[in-house]
């Protein structure tokens, strides 16, 4: 039988390679748009690769650990289903993201609720374990 924790390790890798494709971009796009190091300063469509990429590493912050305290006080099969939204809307919303400030909208609605859903979840689940002498 498998270890049901290597879906929650599948979908953290998957999260980690959304945040790559990201951070990749932004460094192709500092490349395209001849925008010197360190400066994070450029035209709008530069800004909005750069913005796409330290969006993802903000809302990465909550997800992976929301996602494994997730499944480790309710279940690591419900985590790795709920967080297997993440990677793929993160991706949309940093290509959509790319193209028009307001293309990401939808993707990032979208890629929000698991993020509360763990954090919430986690506390709550806690508070169960606890109450229950678990």
């Amino acid at each position: 039988m498998v270890d049901p924790y290597v879906y929650v390790v599948i979908v953290s890798a998957l999260a980690l390679l959304a945040y790559y494709f990201t951070l990749l971009m932004a460094g192709l796009a500092r490349g395209r748009f001849k925008i010197p190091v360190p400066s994070h300063s450029g035209p709008e469509e530069y800004e909005r690769y750069v913005r796409a990429h330290q969006n993802t590493l903000e809302h990465l912050v909550l997800f992976l650990p929301g996602m494994w305290l997730f499944a480790y006080v309710v279940s690591p099969y419900w985590a790795a289903g709920i967080g297997a939204i993440w990677p793929f809307m993160r991706v949309l919303y940093a290509r959509g993201y790319h193209r028009a400030a307001e293309k990401r909208l939808i993707p990032l609605y979208i890629s929000m609720p698991p993020i509360y859903t763990f954090v919430l979840g986690s506390l709550i689940g806690g508070i169960v374990r606890v109450m229950q002498g678990a």
